[in-house]
């Protein structure tokens, strides 16, 4: 027992020195930021709600700031022409991606788009992307579906405000707008809210969706302190495994399916043409771009009279 105290005592101790040595000598040109701790950085300084922490931290060290989550640097940047600047001057050298270890296996070892690094293979799944998915034409086949939801949406609020005013919380709401038009693009099928066909494969796409969300991305400090991952790491390593696994079974499931819809064969067919491309050209290169926006977390609606007869619209007038 001495002997593993005297260890893990050791162990921290040659993690805080390394640390601060690398505080000292490779820091020196990062933006301000708060005094921080060995191992955590500053995660004890983080509270909730992030963005007002954020804020308050933007008035006292100015609109280019820096914090260490832990073992990794994040950058924060809230001036408009900064961000702008980042994302267009400079948008190659920001381009890269973090490499977690969800990542690694719920994105397939970093090789889709949202995960990978920038690179051939990344320029060669945006244009595909352009190409297939986004373009105009793609877009307009799918035209009826976003009215279909925007129209579920808009009878959904009118039910719940037609009374007077009702709190809407609008994360939950936009993102389950958001998966039904990619899930019916897909698939051909509503997972959230009303008219689900299948209420058990919903309820395991949802579980999945819900538990992906909160395995990846800054919710888990085995990703930011690297002495938890040490460790944890064959739990959390198996648990990521497990649920890559789960995604990967759900959507074998839907392989298999006998009978495809329209958009189901439409993706099939572009998932075949993908996999037939060996040699890409060139991919172009645009200029980037920056949208400011705020983004509400709640709001109160109460349903005009003009509702009742846009929800009575026909397909063509709406």
């Amino acid at each position: 027992m001495l002997l593993f105290l005297s260890l893990s005592l050791l162990l921290l101790l040659a993690v805080a020195f390394k640390f601060l040595l690398q505080t000292r000598t490779k820091h020196k040109h990062h933006p301000p930021s708060p005094t921080s701790l060995p191992i955590l950085g500053h995660l004890h300084l983080i509270k909730k709600p992030l963005h007002r922490t954020l804020y308050h931290f933007s008035q006292k060290y100015g609109n280019i700031f820096s914090l260490r989550f832990g073992s990794q640097l994040v950058v924060i940047v809230s001036s408009p022409s900064a961000v702008e600047e980042c994302f267009t001057k400079n948008d190659i050298i920001l381009a890269n991606r973090p490499r977690f270890l969800a990542t690694k296996h719920i994105n397939y070892n970093h090789t889709t788009v949202a995960a990978t690094s920038y690179g051939d293979h990344w320029r060669n799944l945006r244009r595909i992307s352009a190409l297939e998915i986004f373009s105009t034409n793609r877009l307009n086949m799918f035209l009826g579906i976003r009215r279909d939801e925007v129209k579920h949406l808009l009878c959904r609020l009118s039910r719940n405000s037609c009374q007077g005013f009702a709190k809407v919380e609008l994360k939950s709401m936009f993102s389950e707008l958001t998966f039904n038009i990619i899930m019916r693009m897909v698939a051909g099928k509503r997972y959230y809210g009303e008219d689900v066909k299948d209420e058990e494969e919903a309820r395991q796409f949802r579980g999945i969706m819900k538990e992906i969300a909160g395995s990846t991305g800054p919710s888990n400090p085995q990703e930011f302190v690297p002495l938890l991952r040490w460790i944890d790491r064959r739990r959390w390593e198996k648990r990521l495994m497990k649920l890559a696994n789960r995604a990967d079974a759900f959507l074998q499931v839907r392989k298999r399916r006998e009978h495809y819809d329209r958009s189901s064969a439409f993706f099939a067919k572009i998932t075949a043409r993908i996999l037939h491309r060996s040699n890409y050209q060139r991919a172009y290169n645009g200029n980037g771009f920056t949208m400011p926006k705020a983004v509400a977390l709640e709001a109160m609606c109460r349903a005009r009279p003009i509702i009742a007869k846009i929800l009575s619209m026909s397909e063509d007038e709406f």
